[in-house]
């Protein structure tokens, strides 16, 4: 169930190369599970933005997005105090049950947010999540000490070796022998890297182009090993086990 409102930004500020946290106050009551999104409706632009949920309480969204192009471009010139038209409560999200003890979080680039929520409920469990974040380089990351200070062991990768361990998220999780389960969100050929190498059951979050968001367009539907699917509404999470590259 998705819910169309408005959203007071509160703050909205750069936290990396290119990268923007946006802080928005409204009504979070439709926003169920770490993985949702929400798609945000932007001045002079026809189609709406999907933004993964970082994180979000009683009163408040949290939203992290890169700057790629015109869209995400004016996103990052919003006011504090400025209003916009917001549908919530978008997408089936990550099954927190599958998890295990030591479950494996895994985002690459601005695929990291909706891992910060999900490590947060994991932890609230008693559960003791491994967090590998992959950016291109040390001015690219973000998050790591908000993860550490949730108590998460977290792993860091750069392509170009300037910060943690040189290469990708697969240079680490190939040395990992003990996770229970594995979450991860990112560019698509990230996620093919890592279902041919992680160990075991695990979820796996893809980016779109989506139009409507809610299910209607058709515009994002894929082909899977129990059908169509609409990214949009029966993902974007998909179970590893039903996933045709």
């Amino acid at each position: 169930m998705y819910k169309r409102n408005k959203y007071k930004v509160k703050s909205n500020k750069k936290i990396a190369k290119n990268v923007y946290e946006m802080i928005l106050e409204g009504d979070t009551t439709y926003i169920v599970r770490p993985g949702q999104f929400i798609n945000i409706e932007i001045d002079e632009f026809y189609l709406r933005r999907p933004i993964s949920v970082c994180d979000y309480d009683s009163e408040t969204i949290t939203v992290i997005y890169k700057v790629v192009g015109n869209g995400t471009e004016k996103m990052s010139t919003l006011k504090e105090g400025e209003i916009l038209d917001i549908l919530t409560g978008l997408g089936n999200g990550f099954s927190e049950k599958a998890s295990g003890e030591r479950p494996l979080l895994i985002g690459g680039g601005v695929g990291t947010p909706p891992m910060y929520n999900l490590c947060k409920k994991l932890i609230e469990q008693g559960k003791k999540p491994i967090v590998v974040l992959g950016f291109g380089a040390i001015d690219e990351v973000f998050y790591e000490d908000k993860f550490k200070k949730l108590g998460a062991q977290v792993l860091i990768s750069t392509v170009d070796g300037s910060y943690g361990t040189k290469g990708f998220v697969t240079d680490i999780i190939k040395q990992l022998k003990d996770y229970t389960y594995y979450y991860a969100c990112g560019p698509k050929n990230m996620l093919k890297a890592v279902y041919d190498i992680a160990v075991g059951d695990g979820e796996l979050s893809f980016e779109e182009k989506m139009g409507c968001g809610f299910g209607a367009c058709m515009g994002c539907t894929c082909k899977t090993k129990n059908g169509d699917k609409r990214l949009c509404k029966h993902g974007p999470v998909l179970k590893k086990e039903e996933i045709i590259w």
